[in-house]
């Protein structure tokens, strides 16, 4: 069985919702790689985001470069952001 121990879980989930979308994307990229098989669906479940974004991610860090290193959007204020 891969996966973490439910207190680790928790903390990478307020961590995820601290980030941009595109560090979201590359956090659970690089989580994902980490676990290995089955690690993409895994994370894609941990943090409430489909699979082609984990995929999106991983792809994103294959490049050398950031083609939209000056773009990250503003962060929405709503329930799913507080704590």
């Amino acid at each position: 069985m891969i996966g973490y121990d439910q207190a680790i879980e928790i903390k990478m989930q307020r961590l995820f919702r601290t980030l941009s979308e595109k560090d979201k994307r590359r956090y659970a990229g690089i989580e994902a790689t980490k676990l290995g098989h089955g690690g993409i669906d895994y994370i894609s479940k941990l943090f409430d985001i489909d699979p082609k974004t984990v995929r999106r991610g991983l792809q994103e860090l294959d490049l050398a470069d950031d083609p939209a290193s000056e773009r990250v959007r503003k962060k929405r204020w709503g329930p799913e952001t507080r704590d």
